[in-house]
């Protein structure tokens, strides 16, 4: 059974920085990837970022590209997602999620992702 379990969010000022964690088990092979979400509310949920397993191949959205960093640590099955400068409208629930592909990862919009966490809320404060 594939799980997932962020950690990492919490409240920081406009300017700062926060490191989320996806922790992860039940995989069976290194043929996955593991993106971030964030969902605010009453907005539609946005795809962050995404690194493939296997390769390490990552994709951003380019609402992120510059500001947010995404790297895996294998030896403790666990994905970060490093997160700068950090801006009010950066204020969401954000989460992990998996999905068992071959190719790489993508978190264009309309892709599903199989697996997900629990969520971590993130609030940055102007």
């Amino acid at each position: 059974e594939v799980q997932l379990v962020e950690s990492g969010g919490g409240l920081v000022q406009a300017g700062g920085s926060l490191r989320l964690s996806c922790k992860t088990a039940g995989f069976t092979s290194d043929d996955y990837a593991i993106g971030w979400f964030r969902q605010a509310p009453g907005k539609e949920r946005e795809g962050l970022s995404c690194i493939f397993r296997r390769d390490g191949s990552t994709h951003y959205a380019d609402s992120v590209k510059g500001r947010f960093t995404i790297s895996k640590d294998n030896a403790k099955n666990t994905v970060h997602l490093e997160m700068n400068s950090l801006k009010p409208e950066d204020t969401a629930v954000y989460y992990c999620a998996a999905e068992t592909w071959d190719w790489g990862c993508t978190v264009a919009a309309g892709v599903e992702y199989a697996y997900w966490g629990q969520g971590t809320q993130v609030t940055v404060s102007s």
